[in-house]
């Protein structure tokens, strides 16, 4: 096995499918909702170099890609998906740190946010210096908890007046890290970021 973290793009396109099916099946096992992305959305990601795709020679094992929030001052990192061959063998912590140093080149001074019931990606995001944080302190644009409206507690999260569901609010507040400023032009630690052409 060798598992290769790309920044996805526009050759990657013929992926997309695949990466749909990967996200419907992941949400089916967790028993949970995971936001449904069409394969045109998923492939404009990749065209626009704001995505993370994890590839076993010709085949697709994992991806990831970044949304933008409340006019980019919030970022997600979503739709993480490993294929269940390739789970436990540390796939998603390397997809994961491929896309929040590829976030924090793209928005230095964007707050990084995900909500999750996975205690894996929680570990992972905690390593990465995200905290736990009340959804008071994530994004507030509508289209984002939209999002939601697949998941089998979305009608907790709409009792609650979008305060609090399932799911765990963690965020990445680039102000609280000072020290660990990054642009454009420097490169993550450990692994550096690959443009496939």
């Amino acid at each position: 096995m060798n598992v290769r973290i790309l920044v996805a793009n526009a050759s990657h396109i013929g992926y997309a499918e695949r990466i749909c099916e990967l996200m419907y099946i992941s949400a089916l096992e967790r028993g949970t909702g995971i936001a449904r992305r069409s394969p045109e959305y998923i492939g404009e990601k990749m065209s626009s170099n704001k995505a993370v795709i994890a590839l076993d020679g010709k085949k697709v094992v994992g991806f990831s890609y970044i949304e933008t929030w409340s006019h980019k001052s919030f970022v997600a990192n979503s739709g993480l998906i490993v294929d269940h061959d390739y789970r436990h063998l540390g796939v998603a912590s390397r997809i994961k740190k491929r896309i929040f140093h590829l976030s924090r080149q793209l928005y230095p001074q964007a707050k990084i946010f995900g909500i999750t019931t996975g205690a894996a990606v929680m570990r992972i995001n905690s390593k990465l210096g995200y905290r736990p944080v009340p959804f008071s302190e994530l994004t507030h644009d509508e289209a984002f908890w939209n999002g939601c409206r697949d998941c089998r507690n979305y009608d907790i999260l709409m009792r609650n007046d979008k305060r609090m569901c399932l799911c765990t609010g963690m965020l990445y507040d680039p102000a609280e890290h000072p020290k660990r400023q990054t642009t454009r032009k420097t490169q993550p630690e450990k692994e550096e970021i690959i443009y496939e052409k």
